[in-house]
């Protein structure tokens, strides 16, 4: 969860930066990117949990 946080906050960091300083559209695409693999790194970690538990 800790990994989740620190790319959530990265990202938006980055976005933020992005955003507002002119001339770095990199940073503002890479905070985007970082903060879908966080996205998808969430997912993939609760699909692969839900599938550990013995069915009933």
């Amino acid at each position: 969860m800790v990994f989740f946080l620190v790319l959530l906050i990265c990202g938006i960091a980055l976005i933020v930066i992005g955003a507002v300083v002119d001339g770095l559209l990199y940073l503002l695409s890479t905070g985007v990117l970082l903060l879908i693999a966080a996205v998808l790194y969430l997912l993939v970690r609760s699909i692969s949990r839900s599938r550990r538990r013995p069915a009933h």
